[in-house]
This record gives structure tokens, sequence and C-alpha cells, in this order.
């Protein structure tokens, strides 16, 4: 892990993903995402629904293309779930299509998984150990 990231920063970044979900989706099913940068902003998103499946939009999307847009390296991202059947928040591993998004800023930039370190749910890890056989480990690194 990075050694700017505390745990305490951790918190606050699934807090940030936390709040969106109460303040912007009060009730129902909800997505929200955080992703945190090297000078310490959290940029926040929510999934987007589509009635076409591949046009919806994890709720990463909006976070990583603001740290594009403000040329923000990102050290670390969580997204959470609230289920309409009993309103629990749970964290959910960025999808195989954010994890590509995220590995941007390398493998080392860490993502929630579902755990207890971070108030009771939560752990993070690095994007490498999700994704340990990474295709562009084999390629030529002069590569884009």
């Amino acid at each position: 892990m990075h050694s700017s990231i505390t745990d305490k920063g951790l918190s606050q970044l699934f807090q940030a993903a936390t709040d969106l979900v109460a303040r912007r989706l009060p009730t129902g099913e909800a997505v929200a995402a955080a992703i945190l940068t090297q000078s310490h902003q959290i940029y926040t998103g929510i999934w987007i629904d589509a009635a076409l499946d591949a046009a919806a939009l994890c709720a990463e999307t909006g976070p990583i293309c603001e740290a594009h847009r403000t040329n923000e390296v990102v050290l670390a991202s969580v997204c959470v779930i609230r289920g309409s059947t009993n309103g629990d928040i749970q964290v959910v591993p960025a999808c195989g299509i954010c994890q590509e998004r995220l590995s941007y800023w390398g493998m080392d930039l860490v993502v929630g998984i579902p755990g207890t370190k971070i108030d009771g749910v939560c752990d993070f890890l690095p994007l490498s150990a999700l994704r340990p056989h990474y295709w562009r480990d084999v390629l030529p690194k002069k590569l884009p």
C-alpha cells in the first residue's frame, strides 16, 4: 500500500461512498464509489442504470474521469452497494472493467473488498492481488 495512505484516509474514503448513498439515493438499491488521490482529494460517483445494460455506467466511472480531468494520481478506490432487502451497506470489489480503468495508475493502487478492517465491512488490497495474472505483465513494457 502506498505510504501516504492511512487507515483514517481509507475510512474517510469508505465514509464518503456511504454518505453519497444516504444523501443521493436514500431509498432502495444504490451503488456508489469513491476514489482517493495523491493530493488527498476524494471524488465520488454513483452507478447510472440504463435500459441497455452495455450503456450503464459503473459508480467508479465519474470519479475516474474526474481524476483524469484534474491530472490527479489515484491511490485507492472503494465501491459500496445497498440492496433493497435489508438496507445494509456492502463493499463490492471493482468489476473487471473498472479494474482495467484503475490500472492506469498502477497495480499498487488499493481497492476495497469485503472484510472487517474499515468500519467492520471493508478491507483494501492492492489491485495486483485482484489481478495476479494481469494481461499487460506479459507484454513489452514500451506499450502505451
